[in-house]
């Protein structure tokens, strides 16, 4: 069950037992307002499912998402959250069909705030010419329906040079131009 009691000694907003390191918080200022470009060496980028995972200690794959993003928070190397991503994290961990008991509101948004209080993290989304890279994405895969979803993100990390997607889900193979890899099944 979730633990709202603050950690100690940790400045910033406090999520559930764990599910954020004193380190995701140690941090001061927020860097998120920054945009990574296409020269950023390496550029990874976190799908909704292994926020999910890092953030629910009821997870089967809780260690290994939450080990994987300490590790980028605690590097020196710029990565990424797509918008889309944060706002379908939210609305998975506080629904209440989906996990019993799910995370309190202020449990979800204290993590989502701790994500961002991370220096080298940059929120990605949308730019002028999504629509282009989106649309060629759907034709190509002969996309409809909750697949636009997916190719809404790989979009998103195609437009900001995202070289590898994390994410458990196998749908973004669908997606050549992005190398999508699940960080929770130990492969480097």
């Amino acid at each position: 069950m979730p633990n709202a009691e603050p950690i100690s000694g940790c400045a910033g907003p406090v999520s559930v037992a764990r599910a954020c390191a004193p380190t995701f918080l140690a941090f001061a200022g927020i860097a998120y307002a920054n945009s990574p470009t296409k020269n950023d060496a390496a550029l990874i980028a976190v799908d909704t499912n292994i926020l999910v995972y890092a953030h629910r200690e009821d997870s089967p794959f809780h260690e290994q998402a939450f080990a994987r993003l300490e590790s980028l928070a605690n590097s020196k190397a710029a990565w990424a959250i797509p918008w889309p991503c944060l706002h379908e994290f939210y609305s998975i961990v506080t629904h209440p069909r989906i996990f019993n008991p799910p995370s309190p509101q202020h449990a979800a948004i204290d993590q989502v705030e701790a994500w961002l209080e991370c220096p080298n993290v940059h929120l990605i989304g949308e730019t002028a010419s999504h629509w282009g890279e989106l649309c060629a994405l759907l034709v190509a895969g002969k996309l409809t329906g909750p697949r636009v979803h997916d190719a809404r993100i790989a979009a998103i990390c195609i437009q900001h040079g995202v070289s590898e997607l994390w994410s458990a889900d196998r749908d973004f193979s669908a997606f050549p131009t992005l190398k999508a890899r699940n960080p929770c099944l130990g492969q480097d």
